[in-house]
């Protein structure tokens, strides 16, 4: 694992001319800057952030504690200033977390059935009480629990769902294309690609839109692009919501949201007379309607609650032109992960997910970058916020607070690049840009990529909705133009087949398990090479360009 070449740099800085419309400061970014971002030092920070001592870094923990000293200590060493304009380096986010113990019957042609938490069902509170009960709510079948007019589609039909308990499909329609019936659409939901309505969130925020008071998500491996492990560890813990300023419930989640697994949700179905595949085919046409179960679901969730006081991490390198500095770049990473399940099998050590990747590489990469941007012998001419969040692993609560609660002025932030995950796997000679197609930053990641010999390219995994899966998601919700990339195709030098074995087998085996831990045979050069990429990008904006929505995308302000 090496640091890239400081005269290959020079040399590729030498060589690049810009426009009128992209001028940056005379000097580009120097060589010396690049070269500080190491492989040792992501290993270093990695190994710190995901040790046993770290506890899984869960909001509200003793691990949360270490975590933020850590980070500040970081940040104060490399010079930066507190980012918090009150002169602290953290934000306050008010978190409420709830570790529920939930029970789960349903009752269908006079047969009542009860499932197991959390092996068949995950379930959770985020309502105000601790104690939540539905009883013999009437369970619907809604399809995909999809209201998308754009595409002319509408999985509700005018039905009253108030009250009742949704039983939905996880991901988007999956449309067949008329042409291919083998393939997906691609004038429907983005084809393979996921749109935000195959999110999980989304399918909460329309059963409480209207009016339900349970949904349950069908978990499929393939669809969902993760096993069931990975809901289980998920829903199997204590459960966070930001805190209403108005000290009410959770207004974008019904009172008990919850996945189910697929071959329980296929008996519940053929209880009532459905097959499950058949009523999916349904699903994927704009006729589909509501489907009565004729039964009835009851639910109870005992809640044992706390108030936290969970906080973002904030660092900044403040804008050396007049003009500009009150104008600011946000790089974030989420610095949390899942903590402690104590009722896992084997030492403790065996019970600490410890979020290797997921995300103590991120936040290993935004302290290099911090880093190399002290490196600079003058600072951009616009400010740099460094930003790590909290609770992201939660529903992104910590930028989702962020983003209502900013720091700086929205309209004065222009842009924001988020890492979640850096590539642990050698140099590729390609980039993805998971945000490709909504904004101009595009052109910069490709010219920056053609510096360093590389290409820019679309997500090679569509279909996992990496772009509402993380935190700059909720930037662009606000209009701020966001990049995220990830590097998991064209692995140089590597035998046929390489990037599908190593990418599949973390997100099968190590994605939200303990295993997601420092490893031996890891090969950083490639994260080095994606986080000076990252560094040139966003120096070219900190010195002035301006990034643009493109008119096509769903984010750009109406």
């Amino acid at each position: 694992m090496s640091s890239p070449s400081p005269l290959l740099y020079c040399a590729l800085a030498a060589a690049l001319t810009f426009s009128a419309g992209s001028v940056l400061a005379q000097d580009q970014a120097p060589a010396t800057a690049l070269a500080t971002i190491s492989a040792d030092d992501l290993v270093r920070h990695i190994k710190v952030l995901a040790s046993d001592e770290f506890e899984g870094r869960a909001p509200g923990s003793n691990g949360e504690t270490k975590t933020v000293a850590y980070l500040t200590q970081e940040f104060r060493k490399l010079g930066l200033k507190p980012g918090n304009p009150d002169g602290t380096w953290v934000q306050a986010v008010p978190l409420r977390g709830q570790t529920p113990k939930p029970t789960l019957t349903y009752t269908i042609a006079g047969k009542t059935v009860a499932l197991n938490f959390p092996e068949q069902f995950v379930a959770h509170s985020t309502s105000a009480p601790d104690q939540v009960s539905v009883d013999q709510s009437d369970l619907v079948f809604v399809g995909y629990g999809v209201q998308a007019p754009e595409y002319g589609w509408d999985d509700y039909k005018g039905v009253d769902v108030r009250g009742k308990t949704l039983l939905m499909l996880i991901n988007d329609p999956a449309v067949p294309d008329p042409r291919n019936p083998a393939e997906l659409d691609p004038a429907m939901f983005r084809g393979k690609a996921m749109t935000y309505y195959g999110r999980w969130t989304y399918k909460y925020e329309i059963a409480a839109k209207l009016g339900a008071k349970a949904a349950l998500i069908i978990h499929e491996t393939r669809p969902a692009a993760y096993p069931w492990d990975v809901v289980r560890s998920g829903g199997n813990g204590e459960q966070f919501s930001l805190v209403q300023a108005t000290g009410g419930d959770d207004p974008d989640a019904p009172a008990i949201a919850g996945w189910i697994q697929r071959d329980q949700a296929s008996a519940m179905l053929a209880a009532a007379g459905y097959n499950f595949e058949t009523l999916k085919k349904q699903a994927v046409t704009r006729a589909f309607r509501p489907v009565d179960l004729k039964g009835t679901a009851s639910f109870k969730i005992a809640n044992t609650s706390r108030t936290i006081a969970s906080n973002n991490v904030v660092a900044l390198i403040e804008g050396s032109d007049p003009k500009l500095k009150d104008e600011l770049v946000i790089y974030s990473a989420h610095w949390d992960h899942l903590g402690i399940d104590g009722r896992l099998p084997g030492p403790r050590s065996k019970q600490i997910y410890h979020g290797a990747l997921d995300n103590a590489s991120g936040t290993a990469a935004l302290l290099a970058l911090a880093k190399a941007y002290r490196a600079l012998p003058t600072p951009p001419k616009r400010s740099i916020l460094f930003l790590a969040t909290t609770a992201e692993e939660r529903g992104l609560l910590g930028a989702k607070y962020y983003a209502s609660h900013p720091l700086y002025p929205l309209k004065k932030t222009v842009a924001n690049i988020n890492i979640d995950g850096i590539n642990a796997w050698g140099k590729t000679e390609q980039i993805e840009n998971v945000t490709s197609g909504h904004s101009s930053i595009d052109a910069l990641l490709t010219k920056h990529a053609q510096a360093q010999g590389r290409k820019m390219a679309n997500d090679s995994r569509p279909e996992l909705g990496s772009f509402y899966r993380a935190d700059q998601l909720e930037f662009a919700r606000v209009g701020v133009p966001v990049l995220y990339t990830k590097a998991r195709s064209g692995y140089i030098n590597k035998p046929e087949g390489y990037a599908a074995r190593v990418v599949d087998h973390y997100f099968g085996k190590d994605y939200h398990q303990v295993t997601d831990d420092v490893r031996t045979d890891w090969d950083f050069s490639g994260g080095v090479q994606d986080i000076g990429l990252l560094f040139q990008v966003g120096l070219d904006i900190a010195q002035g360009v301006t990034p643009t929505w493109n008119a096509s995308s769903e984010f750009k302000p109406q």
